[in-house]
């Protein structure tokens, strides 16, 4: 059997874990490094999650794009190591490798069976601290980012999202695209590449999730290995705190497509605003619970004016946005946007009722678990409960919070949050009738 089809066979005897059962420890190595831990030893795999603040949003101007193609490039050879060594270990010793930038954060993420975690774990210290950026591969890194970014902007969807964090962000660098654009990546240079890692690359903005067969002992020793040598401090993150723009109005980008795309917002809130609970469990109510939500029975079930519809909530560093989607033919595009906006006033004005709230909080109660089912997946649990700051007992708290959810709480929420004569829409496509 090779180390693949092993690998992948030992994947899929991983448990399910109920949130309750997990036991999160946080290690503090020798050097006073600090990482969350939970141990499972009943497979022999390990899985690590790394952050750093920072990502897209401090993309120098006119290079946007660069955290991203650093993250492209961390794997393609490091230290004595070319790219094809590097990804040659990768490959023989089956170990899981990679990093991507967000708009607020730059990731990288590590899994590998115990047998081989000094070497995977020594290939991602060589790869922070010690990149090559050989030219051979940064050039052909950024044409294959070109050609994908060539590829997506062909993509309706890619388009719209495009146009609706220009609309939603224009002066700042939320409204940037993080893979970047033809234009910003060809002005990156390996000098550039080299620059960002020096400068963003440090243990203060660090965050470690580690899942899996190692006990706290070995892994203080490996944190200490592995990040030691990274700067102590990185670069200040000078990003201005704004609310979307929005304002009631409907932007159209005209493109000869038979489905418009629609993408509407306004202003959310942050994830450690009191009234996020309440938001969360009335935007599940309003249009994030699928075919149960009221905006896809509106729109879709008593209508049949679109397939699919949905609102969601997205707290960032630097603001919040409260968004949704819709994709429907140019000739129902104007009533889908009208049946929104009356929902969005309808939950504004009376809230939900009591049968609603009692069958939302038994979903995402009842679901929150059904995420963990690999060591993957609670790894990336972890790195988000660290870095929204909910406290290593936030498993313990988190249905209770919910459950305390009342009418009264989402009702005072809704009329805060929810107004649709500032709902904004930015509709790709050729709609008729607006």
């Amino acid at each position: 059997m090779s180390r693949h089809i092993l690998f992948a066979a030992v994947l899929c005897l991983l448990p399910f874990w109920p949130a309750q059962a997990l036991t999160i420890e946080q290690v503090t190595s020798p050097g006073g490094i600090r990482a969350w831990l939970v141990q499972d030893h009943a497979n022999p795999i390990i899985t690590l999650e790394l952050s750093f603040k920072g990502g897209a949003s401090v993309d120098p101007v006119g290079k946007a794009g660069l955290a991203e193609m650093v993250g492209g490039l961390l794997d393609e050879g490091a230290g004595d190591l070319d790219s094809q060594a590097f990804h040659g270990k990768l490959e023989d010793l089956a170990i899981g490798f990679g990093f991507s930038a967000g708009a607020d954060n730059f990731q990288g993420h590590l899994k590998t069976v115990t047998a081989n975690r000094d070497t995977a774990f020594d290939l991602l210290r060589l790869a922070l601290t010690q990149p090559r950026f050989d030219a051979d591969a940064v050039e052909r890194v950024r044409g294959q980012i070109l050609s994908i970014l060539a590829e997506e902007l062909q993509n309706p969807n890619v388009m719209a999202r495009r146009a609706f964090a220009r609309a939603m962000y224009p002066d700042h660098p939320y409204g940037l695209p993080v893979d970047g654009t033809p234009d910003s990546i060809k002005a990156i240079s390996a000098d550039d590449l080299k620059e960002w890692v020096k400068a963003r690359l440090g243990r203060d903005k660090m965050t470690i999730s580690v899942v899996g067969d190692i006990t706290p002992e070995e892994l203080g020793g490996l944190l200490d290995r592995t990040f030691g040598a990274l700067p102590e401090t990185s670069a200040s993150i000078d990003v201005a705190f704004v609310p979307p723009r929005t304002n009631g109005g409907v932007e159209i980008v005209h493109r000869p497509i038979p489905q418009s795309i629609v993408m509407f917002g306004e202003p959310g809130l942050k994830r450690d605003d009191p009234d996020w609970y309440g938001a969360y469990v009335m935007n599940y109510i309003l249009g994030g619970g699928g075919l149960s939500s009221r905006l896809m029975t509106e729109v879709r079930v008593k209508r049949g004016l679109a397939y699919g519809v949905y609102s969601y909530l997205s707290p960032r560093d630097h603001s919040a946005l409260l968004g949704g989607s819709v994709a429907t033919r140019n000739d129902r595009v104007k009533d889908s946007l009208q049946v929104i906006r009356d929902e969005w006033r309808r939950m504004a004005e009376n809230g939900v009722s009591a049968e609603e709230l009692a069958d939302a909080k038994t979903y995402l109660n009842g679901s929150f678990p059904l995420q963990l089912e690999s060591t993957g997946a609670i790894a990336a649990l972890l790195q988000s409960i660290q870095l929204d700051r909910l406290g290593i007992d936030y498993l313990d708290r988190r249905n209770v919070l919910i459950d305390k959810v009342t009418q009264a709480d989402i009702k005072r929420v809704a009329a805060r949050l929810l107004d649709g004569g500032k709902l904004s829409f930015v509709v790709l496509g050729d709609p008729q009738g607006l």
